[in-house]
């Protein structure tokens, strides 16, 4: 039976920043690899004018991550059709049709009802905190996690289809470390580090100890970094990851982590560098 790898985020971009390289290593594999997308980014920054337009910006970034998914090697692209809710205390957020603004009933069976279709082994998504905080990266992580808590019950959803329960659901995981190195490597270049005072580790990273997967994505960074550049209007150079010298970051992101949700039997695991290790399949 083919392995399908089913990852589920809130907006174009999400993909390729934290774990394009994983979702291009499996998808060289012969893995199926599957990509919803809550919403099309539609508040996102735009990098530079002439890309888009704040009416525009939704399609130009359905583009973008059309691009991206083609170069990391997506099998499939499904959007939820939601609104980019915007970053917290923006009046996107209470839009009508903004993704935090739905009811969570109704993206939940969305969710299971995917789930259900394309029986994944493993599933990932953000981690609670939504790697910075985004509601919509809070959400998404939400949502998918109460789906896969639901997707094997037969009373729940049934017009979803026949019940199935991945093996595994992933919270993509930034470490603690990783905002601690970024900033010792801009203090060495006598660069500003302001951008990184947002970025609490404590809240917005894992402790290194938390994270038991880390996949090493070294054959894929050029994969990952083409990914990245599809990302036209939202990776320009004003980006926190174009702050550092190009050599620099491919290091930084030639590894991926994660933190196992679910099943917490075991949560208990050795440190693994597969997210289906020891699966039958």
């Amino acid at each position: 039976m083919k392995s399908t790898l089913l990852a589920v985020f809130a907006h174009p971009d999400d993909e390729s920043f934290g774990v394009g390289g994983t979702l291009a290593k499996y998808a060289s594999n012969g893995t199926h690899v599957v990509l919803v997308c809550a919403t099309r980014g539609e508040v996102g920054e735009i990098s530079d004018a002439s890309l888009a337009t704040p009416e525009s910006l939704g399609h130009v970034r359905e583009y973008e991550l059309r691009c991206a998914a083609q170069t990391l090697g997506i099998s499939e692209l499904i959007f939820l059709d939601y609104l980019d809710s915007g970053m917290e205390g923006t009046p996107e957020n209470m839009h009508p049709k903004a993704f935090i603004q739905a009811p969570p009933h109704e993206v939940v069976g969305k969710l299971v009802r995917v789930i259900r279709e394309l029986q994944p082994q493993v599933v990932i998504t953000f981690d609670p905190g939504g790697g910075y905080g985004h509601p919509d990266h809070i959400a998404i992580s939400r949502y998918t996690t109460q789906a896969c808590s639901q997707v094997s019950s037969s009373t729940d959803f049934p017009e979803a289809g026949p019940p199935w329960q991945p093996n595994r659901l992933f919270y993509n995981a930034i470490p603690s470390s990783f905002f601690v190195e970024m900033r010792k490597k801009m203090q060495a270049l006598r660069m500003d580090t302001s951008q990184l005072d947002g970025f609490d580790p404590q809240r917005h990273g894992f402790s290194d100890d938390q994270i038991k997967t880390r996949i090493d994505v070294t054959q894929f960074v050029e994969a990952k970094w083409n990914a990245l550049q599809c990302h036209q209007t939202q990776f320009g150079p004003d980006n926190l990851l174009r702050l550092l010298p190009e050599v620099d970051l491919r290091q930084m992101i030639s590894f991926e982590y994660f933190a196992l949700a679910s099943p917490t039997s075991e949560n208990g695991l050795q440190e693994m560098d597969d997210l289906f290790s020891g699966m039958r399949l």
